[in-house]
């Protein structure tokens, strides 16, 4: 399988633009991972004081565990 070493290269007029965009991916990347804790941490919350009634156990665990995995997808 012949592989292309020029697949990855940047023209040099070109990498301003391309490290911007980069910037760009990260900063949002982690602004992303940021709310997903953050909205996680806010349906967990809300998981457990729905669930205090023993009616609110249907809706309240599974918001729960909805926000045990976003916290979990937003860390790892």
């Amino acid at each position: 399988m012949a592989t292309n070493t020029n697949s990855n290269k940047v023209p040099w007029f070109l990498w301003p633009f391309w490290a911007i965009w980069r910037l760009m991916a990260w900063i949002i990347g982690l602004t992303g991972r940021l709310v997903a804790v953050v909205l996680g941490l806010v349906f967990m919350i809300a998981g457990v004081v729905i669930s205090l009634t023993v009616v609110g156990l249907i809706i309240g665990v599974p918001l729960f565990l909805l926000g045990l995995l976003l916290v979990f997808r937003g860390l790892f």
